[in-house]
């Protein structure tokens, strides 16, 4: 390999081709950036097996290297064996270290000791959601100091996430890079169809169903009375689970429960058929689904916190409980104006400041910067004596 290629390993994500969330789009989206650019780009892959065969091996996908590991195990015990085996395998290569996430940031200080450049999105704040145990939320809170303390750069999705990682660590040490969006200005109607919904006639949400994201709330408000319209809820329900279940029992007949869909042409064409996306995540930073809405010109329905203000601005209308909700679902259904109106503000804000390639860029920039301060530094240590950052 040319010596003087710039090289990137991004861990923290199940892999590439993207299928599981955020993350895995943001990855596959940056590895295919930077292989156009030139770049070395290495993306962890997990293997969930019954018996280790063959630990770590390694396959081209469009240019990037897929970097398949192997764990024999399952659940979150699968991921902290899958973290520490990436960590163990980054320390062997050279190149700038990206983390997705902090969840398993326990054993990046095994990575800084090995000489990687470390460079961490810090994504939200997960201690704080209302679903994690104590110890749970232990956990993912240590794990973030050690992310933050770790790293020698930290990302940060939102503002309000950079205001947060300014009480771990001084301001300078992180950068604000948003999430970004694909402008999408036509889609098929067949998904819809299939679903017996006719365009513009329905609601859309598109999210976990756990409590922080007012699924119940969304649900309530929406079956309070007749709309001659549906909401579709689009997720997983678990039979057995007592909020699950609370939102079953609350929806009204106008309410669709697909269950999940993970056709990413599909759910896009739901999205973009839609007369409003509703967004009730409460904890979090820039997040993808709303980015996605704003690309595809919904207007949102959006609980009202800093977190969806600034990613929304003007494209939403905000609740802060059922009853709002319920006036939202009101307005979005019955003022076409008003619609029109927010759905302008929605493809203004995208294209403002959710634009792929200048989110790319800037990554970029970043890993360029870190690999040269990193070069500088080493060579310093090798001249002088050894110096703290």
């Amino acid at each position: 390999m040319n010596q003087f290629k710039p090289s990137l390993l991004i861990l923290g994500t199940r892999g590439v081709p993207a299928s599981h969330g955020g993350f895995e789009t943001f990855a596959e989206k940056l590895a295919l950036y930077l292989v156009e650019r030139g770049w070395h780009v290495g993306v962890y892959c997990q293997d969930e097996v019954e018996t280790v065969t063959q630990e770590v091996r390694s396959e081209t996908w469009r240019g990037i290297e897929c970097i398949h590991v192997q764990v024999a195990s399952s659940g979150p015990r699968a991921t902290l064996e899958f973290d520490w085996k990436c960590v163990r395998d980054a320390a062997r290569r050279t190149g700038v270290c990206l983390v997705l996430g902090y969840n398993g940031a326990i054993f990046l200080p095994y990575l800084r000791a090995k000489g990687r450049p470390i460079i961490t999105n810090m994504d939200g704040i997960e201690w704080k959601r209302a679903k994690w145990s104590l110890p749970v939320k232990t956990w993912f809170w240590i794990n973030e100091w050690i992310g933050a303390w770790s790293s020698h750069r930290l990302v940060a999705d939102h503002p309000a996430i950079a205001d947060h990682l300014a009480t771990r660590r001084s301001r300078k040490a992180a950068v604000m890079i948003p999430y970004g969006g694909v402008a999408v200005t036509e889609a098929p109607e067949d998904p819809a169809r299939h679903l017996g919904l006719v365009r513009g006639n329905y609601l859309i949400s598109i999210a976990r169903i756990e409590p922080d994201n007012n699924i119940l709330t969304l649900v309530e408000a929406f079956s309070r009375r007749r709309r001659n319209a549906r909401l579709v809820v689009l997720g997983t329900f678990v039979e057995g689970n007592a909020y699950h279940q609370a939102i079953l029992d609350a929806a009204s007949d106008e309410v669709l429960f697909p269950g999940a869909i993970y056709d990413a042409g599909a759910v896009q064409a739901l999205r973009f058929h839609a007369r409003a996306y509703v967004h009730g995540h409460t904890v979090g930073g820039t997040n993808p689904s709303l980015v996605e809405a704003l690309a595809a010109g919904n207007m949102v329905i959006a609980h009202d916190n800093r977190y969806n203000r600034w990613t929304a601005g003007d494209a939403a209308l905000y609740f802060t409980d059922a009853d709002a909700c319920e006036r939202c679902f009101d307005v979005a259904l019955q003022d076409d104006a008003l619609v029109a109106t927010c759905q302008a503000a929605a493809r203004d804000r995208a294209q403002s400041t959710f634009q792929w390639d200048d989110i790319l860029a800037t990554y970029e920039q970043e890993f360029l910067a870190l690999a040269a301060r990193r070069s500088v530094s080493a060579a310093t240590v090798d001249k002088t004596q050894p110096v703290a950052e």
